[in-house]
């Protein structure tokens, strides 16, 4: 429940004062002994904590997503595999999976969604990490258009979304390989571009860093670069720019 709506409550009588006070005392985090919930994230960043679903045990995974969702009504998970899905189901049924991103989440329906985020790959390979900072960022509230299989081998194909590209607030390119396009997409707009190195890609590649190194060298101005694969992380830092390019 989020401070807004306990507030809502006193003004509307269904929750008294000391309740209230009782609510926003509350420790926060909880301590569950194997984990510490960060309850109260959602108050300090807008955002609840998210679940990072790689390596951790199943009844951890289950018992960690059942109280998050009973904390504030949805849920949301990375790197998730299809028996973590299973296995969550059995305890959250309205459990949804995306198999391409890896992304589980229980979301609140009719979600507004503001403002708009480009989310552009290089190429096809590229769009599971795209597709987990999409969906991240809907997620958190923004609208996502999605310009795949752009990258620098056919210009062409970019620059014929350049009109979408350069209306959205925020930029994320993700690419493998060499990793150009966001030094070329960074040329073009004038607002961030968030640069998502991914590690697609031959021997020389190097599981990413080639990309890597080529986008925090970039010469184009307003691109940051997050983590090797971090689609969640581009997602989330794009939803940050693009509220802020929504407010008045």
């Amino acid at each position: 429940m989020e401070a807004h709506e306990v507030l809502e409550k006193v003004r509307q009588s269904e929750m008294s004062v000391k309740e209230a006070e009782a609510y926003f005392r509350r420790q926060p985090f909880e301590d569950m002994g194997y984990a510490k919930l960060d309850t109260h994230r959602k108050l300090r960043n807008g955002a609840a904590e998210v679940v990072f679903c790689s390596g951790k045990s199943d009844d951890h995974l289950v018992s960690i997503f059942e109280r998050l969702w009973e904390q504030d009504g949805e849920v949301f998970g990375t790197r998730a595999t299809e028996k973590q899905f299973e296995l969550v189901r059995q305890k959250l049924p309205d459990i949804q999976y995306d198999p391409v991103s890896g992304i589980l989440k229980i979301e609140k329906p009719d979600k507004e969604r503001v403002g708009m985020i480009a989310v552009c790959t290089a190429g096809t390979a590229d769009i599971s990490v795209a597709e987990e900072a999409a969906q991240t960022a809907e997620y958190l509230g923004s609208y996502v258009e999605r310009i795949y299989d752009v990258g620098v081998s056919g210009l062409h194909r970019l620059l014929s979304r350049l009109d979408v590209i350069q209306s959205a607030n925020c930029v994320v390119a993700a690419a493998g390989m060499e990793g150009a396009l966001a030094s070329v997409i960074g040329g073009l707009v004038d607002k961030p571009v968030i640069a998502v190195p991914t590690s697609v890609g031959y021997g020389a590649n190097m599981h990413g860093i080639s990309a890597l190194l080529t986008m925090i060298n970039s010469c184009a101005n307003g691109i940051a670069v997050v983590n090797i694969d971090n689609g969640y992380g581009a997602g989330y830092m794009a939803s940050q720019i693009n509220r802020l390019g929504e407010r008045k």
